[in-house]
């Protein structure tokens, strides 16, 4: 890349990443009540992210060969109970994943 190149790329970032922090406020001020479908958005969004993990790691898991599943379903109890004990998205899949990254690294 030139440093014009460099320039006009750094420039775009700097923009975009400006635009997503700024445009919330401009959109949402603070003095207007939230519209109802964001409000629902936040109710959603955060149990549809955790069903999406859910899938996306135990799509390639194999009950037949390598440790059959163990450290995963392993992991998966752990932020079941995580879950269950204190109700908090993000100790739940941080737990989990340190959970599984053990078992992987010590165990299996």
């Amino acid at each position: 890349m030139t440093l014009q190149q460099q320039m006009i790329t750094i420039s775009m970032v700097v923009f975009g990443t400006l635009l997503t922090r700024f445009l919330p406020f401009l959109l949402f001020p603070a003095g207007k009540p939230t519209p109802k479908y964001v409000q629902y958005l936040g109710k959603v969004l955060p149990s549809a992210v955790f069903g999406l993990l859910v899938v996306y790691c135990l799509k390639d898991v194999s009950l037949f060969s390598g440790s059959h599943g163990v450290p995963e379903a392993i992991a998966i109890a752990a932020v079941a109970a995580l879950h269950l004990w204190k109700r908090q998205m993000l100790l739940s899949i941080a737990g989990g994943t340190l959970c599984y990254m053990l078992l992987v690294q010590m165990v299996f």
